[in-house]
């Protein structure tokens, strides 16, 4: 920027000499003819003239220098330094998108300075309004994507609700006969302690695929009864004292928060199912040892329950198939998948929603909202 703006220094320089000198060469040729004329031809006026006209050519490049310098001042502080701020300004703007808010500096370049703090403004709010769409954009994408989940989830279940419903009757009669016939033998040996014992295993793994059945058939179920106002402070005391007499919780501390006004619109029966599932799954977690969280608040049209645990979370590659039936992390005698899978197709069918994640303090929280009453 100064070379160029010394190239055109000098050259404006150059021309006003070049001007000046034109215009006063006919007085000064002039005014040295008088001289000659007046002057006798020894005088010392004769000297003089002579002496001047050999420093002519030194006035003239002083003058050349004199302008050049004067003009390289005057378009360094009104164009020079005016358009290096505004470059500056107009790259920080590109890289930063920083908002123009200083005085313009120079009077040949205020109108410009005025127009890139407009552009800067303009620039700054399009910026805000685009990191806004942004947010919405992934908040629809996370949104979309955890609708997609249930919607493949919900139809595993359905799938596996219409298998159970076709074979529950012809796996659930053998069961019935196969409980009968224990009976049976138990009371032929009553006097061997050690075919007791078997029968006691195998009458324990019927009972457990017994149950497994009802659980498969709570999935393809329709919802039974009729939601009504349920108080969830009382339904959450009396879950919590069912629960408490188990051994799993001998070590586990339960805490409740949930307000005595909070009410929701849903069947206690499958309210109290999904809180027990929640409750046996904390208290696995934390191996019998630890604290369960229940708290509840309302948000607008919702109420919204928190079973938190502080035990030690939920693996990452376990968090999406958490409500998947037959999914479990326990071991094959502790756990058949099919509790979570349950618990939110009870949620759902409430109109509500369950949903699982860990916590950043540590442990795990699920999360079901229900509507208010």
């Amino acid at each position: 920027m100064k070379w160029r703006i010394a190239s055109i220094a000098f050259l404006l320089g150059t021309l006003t000499t070049g001007v000046v000198w034109l215009a006063l060469q006919p007085t000064l040729v002039g005014l040295m003819a008088a001289v000659r004329r007046l002057a006798p031809p020894e005088g010392p006026e004769r000297a003089l003239l002579a002496h001047l006209r050999t420093l002519l050519p030194l006035w003239l490049g002083l003058a050349l220098v004199g302008a050049t310098l004067l003009c390289f001042g005057l378009l360094h502080l009104t164009v020079g330094r005016p358009l290096r701020e505004t470059e500056d300004l107009v790259a920080r703007i590109g890289k930063e998108g920083e908002l123009l808010e200083r005085t313009p500096s120079g009077p040949l370049l205020r109108r410009v300075h005025i127009a890139l703090a407009r552009t800067s403004a303009a620039l700054s709010a399009e910026r805000e309004r685009t990191g806004q769409q942004l947010d919405a954009l992934r908040e629809a994408n996370a949104r979309l994507a955890r609708t997609q989940m249930e919607l493949v989830s919900t139809e595993r279940l359905a799938t596996v609700g219409r298998l159970a419903a076709g074979v529950a009757h012809e796996v659930g009669n053998p069961l019935s006969g196969i409980l009968g016939y224990l009976a049976l033998v138990r009371a032929q040996v009553d006097g061997a302690p050690a075919a007791l014992e078997h029968l006691a295993h195998i009458e324990a793994e019927v009972e457990r695929i017994n149950g497994i059945i009802r659980s498969l058939l709570d999935l393809g179920r329709p919802s039974a009864g009729r939601p009504i106002p349920v108080e969830l402070h009382r339904q959450v005391d009396a879950t919590v004292r069912l629960v408490a007499a188990g051994r799993e919780f001998s070590h586990v501390h339960v805490l409740q928060h949930v307000h005595p006004d909070l009410v929701s619109c849903c069947e206690p029966g499958a309210l109290a199912q999904i809180l027990i599932n929640l409750l046996l799954n904390a208290a696995h977690a934390l191996e019998g040892r630890g604290e369960v969280r229940v708290t509840g608040r309302r948000e607008g049209p919702r109420v919204r329950l928190d079973v938190e645990d502080s035990g030690p979370g939920i693996a990452p590659e376990a968090l999406p198939r958490l409500f998947e039936p037959f999914f479990t992390t326990k071991a094959p005698e502790q756990g058949t998948g099919l509790g979570l899978a349950v618990a939110r197709h009870l949620a759902l069918q409430q109109g509500g929603e369950l949903h699982g994640e860990n916590r950043p303090e540590g442990g795990a929280r699920f999360t079901l909202v229900l509507p208010a009453a």
